[in-house]
Order: C-alpha cells, then structure tokens, then sequence
C-alpha cells in the first residue's frame, strides 16, 4: 500500500511527540531490534491479500499463547551478546580443559569475565529461543511463523548449543565452561547467532501487535477480494482518544463520497483520522478499533489535512492546497483503488472563491469511482448543488447551545449541517467581552 509522508503526519501514524502516534500507542516491543522491526512493518504496509491474512493468523496464535511467552530474553541480553563480538578480546583458547581455563583467567582476568559474564546472556538468549519454538511450533501453526521457526530450530540444533541451554540459570559457570562456550559463540556462531537476534526481533514485533489487539480489544477486519473499492465499520473510534464516540461507516462504488460537514470541534477531523487509522492498520495485518470491518484491499491512502504554507519558499497556504490537490489528482486517476480524504478544502482563500473552487474539485473527484473519498468542509452552501450526484454520501456532526454552551454529541447524522457558531465561540472565550472593554 502506498502512503506517502504528508499521509503519515496527516493521521498520526508517526509523531515528534510519540505519545501522539498510532506507533507510540501500540508498541510493546520488548527489543531494540523489535521496535525497528514494529517501524519497518509500519513504513511497509502490505499491497496483497496473502501477508495481511497470514499476519492475522500469527497474531492470533500470539496472542493465544502470550500468556507463557518467556522472559528470558530481554533487550539487556540482546545487548551484552551483541557487544561481545563488537568488543576486542585476547583470544580464548580452543583447548577446553582446566589447566587453559584457569591460564585464561589468571592471565586475562578483564577478558575472562566479560566472556563469563556474556556466555550466561548467550545462555539465556539461546534457552528462550527454544522456549519459543516449543510454545508456537503447534499443529496449524501460520506458514510464515512456521518457516521462521523452522530457520530458527536448524540454527539452533547444535550439541554445543544444546548443552549451553542446560547451564543453570543464574549460577556462574565454571572455568572450563567459560571458554568452552566462549570460544564457541565467539569464533563459530557469530552469523548464526545474527540470524537468530533478527528472527527473535520479528517474534517481538509481531508479539507487540498481538498485545496492542488485547490490549485494545482490537478486532480483526474482513477483506472482500473484489475489483470495485469498499468500506464498512461499525462502532469505528480512534485508537488515541480516551473516551471515543463510536460510529457507523459504509461506503462502496455506488456511493463512495462522503460529503462531510459540521462545526469546529464538532468531529470531523477526528472522524476523517479514524477511517484513515483502521485501513491502514487493516493493511498491516493489524486488529483495529472497530466491532466489526469489512474492507476491499487498498492501493494507497491520500490525505489533504494539515497543509502548511512554506515561507522559506514562498509559497502560500493557498497554493500548497492547491499543489496537494494537483498531486492527489497525479496519483488516484487510473484503475488503482484510494481512499483520499480532505479536511476543509481551500481555507487559503476568501469564501466565495473557496466555494468556486471546492465545487470545481469535488464534481471532478466525484467522476472517480474506483476510489473512496471523505471530505469535510464548514462551505455547507455547496451541498445543495451536489444533491444531484447519487454517489455523494451526506453526512453532518450536530452541535446545540444551551444556555450559550456548546455540547457535542459527536453523533454522525445523514443530511447537511447548518449550524453557526463562530460568534458563540468568541462570546464564550470572552473574548467579545475584551473587545467592548477596549
């Protein structure tokens, strides 16, 4: 799926301050090298069918067996291990007997404990990787965990290693051991060992996706293999609020715009983010925050939602809106299936030439039916000439006043907004107050 770095900023996939991001949100990586994985599975995800079906099932067996996952394997042991071939050492001798074990000790006392020390790490890397393979190499085991098992089990299936398992956890081993195992890792098992510290990052990435669908209650969508673009939630919400409002979304080719409208802070933004979120998320493999889903497979996401201007350049706020709209047309036009979605079209501009504008793109958006678009804007007038178009979805978040106090329902409602409330706004902040006062 293709998604480009506007996209990303636009529904806060990724974010400066983290505790903003979808990423933040669901990473539970125990690992360095998890994480980056977790990161690469985001910057990467799937445009077939095959991997995100695949991916489901990993997590589900995961997350059926979370519960034992071991932990013995911590990013502190990954760590050590990979430092110990990074740092010089005096050469540990290949004659594991006592009298060349305690020669190393005396001798070499600094590199005799770093290698003591990293041979119980090595230990406890290896004593889990074996734990892992026996809790998910089941019957009905997903084929791609089954392949990196069966990659992790070859690796693995070595006497010497066997018997670095059997160590004693947190008892020192003795001088013979030291070497014995320390010269092993050091000399034979390095690019075994490399490829088992990359296998175990990809069982922590999918092991944090796993926890993310508990965590959050997250439900597995359902793909729809068909040529023609689809979408349907119900009880859809957004994974960073803390106490969301739930909706219910449906759009195919016979009605795949959806003409958005209400006031500020009345949820549009927050709505356009969410549908955003699930279809990527449902690309990655992922659960998402949603009773149920069903969802044809996506060529890419556009978005059209913080534009900025560019002072450096001198480009107006105006004239980025319009380059973006410029590069949406560039992508989307063809036979590939996008979901595009637009917050307040043209905010650049005066109103009446915003409302020219507006019309002339969306009756040109709306000739493109093999993609999905969400739109919102506050320009309500224009709506009345777009009724004539059976493939436009109207929808509106209400918003009432009482007692000068504005309450949100965040309820999506079929129909056109007319609400006005700028003024209440500025009345409310004091900010009229002020301004007779000056």
């Amino acid at each position: 799926m293709e998604i480009d770095k506007t996209t990303y900023e636009d529904l806060s996939l990724f974010s400066h301050e983290e505790e903003y991001s979808i990423f933040h949100k669901l990473d539970f990586t125990r690992t360095t090298g998890g994480r980056d994985l977790l990161l690469e599975f985001f910057d990467r995800p799937f445009s077939k069918l095959e991997p995100i079906l695949e991916t489901q099932r990993v997590l589900t067996l995961i997350g059926e067996k979370m519960d034992q996952w071991p932990s013995s394997i911590s990013n502190g042991t990954i760590m050590v291990m990979e430092r110990f071939y990074e740092t010089a050492l005096d050469d540990i001798p290949e004659a594991h007997n006592l009298p060349a074990a305690l020669a190393y000790k005396i001798f070499h006392a600094p590199d005799y404990s770093m290698v003591r020390y990293s041979v119980t790490h090595f230990a406890d890397f290896v004593r889990g990787m074996n734990q892992l393979i026996a809790l998910l190499d089941q019957p009905g085991c997903p084929r791609l965990l089954a392949d990196l098992l069966q990659k992790a089990r070859k690796q693995l299936d070595q006497e010497v290693l066997h018997g670095l398992a059997r160590l004693e956890q947190g008892v020192k081993p003795n001088p013979i051991q030291v070497i014995y195992y320390g010269n092993f890792v050091r000399t034979r098992f390095k690019s075994s060992m490399q490829a088992l510290i990359g296998i175990h990052s990809r069982l922590d990435a999918w092991y944090s996706m796993a926890m993310a669908v508990r965590r959050y209650k997250l439900s597995f969508p359902v793909f729809i293999e068909q040529e023609d673009p689809f979408f349907e939630a119900t009880s859809l919400y957004h994974l960073l609020l803390p106490a969301p409002v739930a909706y219910d979304i449906r759009l195919d080719q016979a009605t795949n715009f959806l003409f958005l409208t209400g006031a500020n802070m009345a949820g549009k933004s927050t709505f356009i983010r969410s549908v955003g979120v699930v279809i990527f998320l449902a690309h990655l493999g992922m659960g998402v925050p949603a009773a149920s889903m069903r969802l044809s497979l996506f060529d890419g996401i556009l978005s059209n939602i913080n534009v900025v201007d560019n002072l450096a350049k001198g480009e107006s706020f105006f004239f980025n809106e319009v380059q973006r709209i410029r590069n949406t047309l560039e992508k989307i036009r063809g036979s590939k299936k996008w979901l595009v979605l637009i917050d307040e079209l043209f905010k650049g501009t005066n109103v009446q030439d915003a409302m020219k504008c507006s019309l002339t793109v969306i009756k040109g958006l709306i000739r493109i039916r093999q993609s999905l678009f969400v739109l919102s804007t506050h320009l309500y007038e224009i709506g009345d000439e777009l009724k004539q178009y059976p493939n436009i979805l109207f929808n509106y978040f209400e918003t009432t006043v009482k007692n000068d106090q504005l309450e949100f329902t965040y309820q999506l409602k079929d129909g056109i907004s007319n609400d006005r409330i700028g003024y209440l706004i500025l009345k409310r902040e004091k900010v009229v107050e002020m301004l007779e006062q000056l």
